[in-house]
This record gives structure tokens, sequence and C-alpha cells, in this order.
């Protein structure tokens, strides 16, 4: 894996996380907050490629 792809993927999931974990302290919702933290990542990720080149 280039460290391009590993540095994309490994910002998308801090960003998940912490996307994640701020949903879950506003709502206390488990599945809502692992559903916002997994969309964020899936969100970020295509965005992420197209900065940093």
């Amino acid at each position: 894996m280039p460290i391009h792809t590993a540095v994309i993927l490994l910002i998308a999931a801090v960003i998940g996380i912490i996307v994640g974990c701020l949903t879950f302290l506003t709502s206390g919702v488990v599945a809502g907050a692992v559903l916002a933290g997994l969309t964020a990542a899936g969100v970020s990720t295509p965005v992420l490629r197209t900065l940093i080149q």
C-alpha cells in the first residue's frame, strides 16, 4: 500500500472517530454514532484524496 493511500485512510479514520464520538456525546445513541462515524469516514476519503495529491 502506498504511503499516500495509508495517510488518506488514516486521516479519514480519525475524522470518523471524532465525528462518531461527538455524535455519541450529543445524542447518547450508539447506533447513530457508529453510522455517523462511518458516513464521515466514507465521505471524507474522496475529498482527502482530491486535497492531498
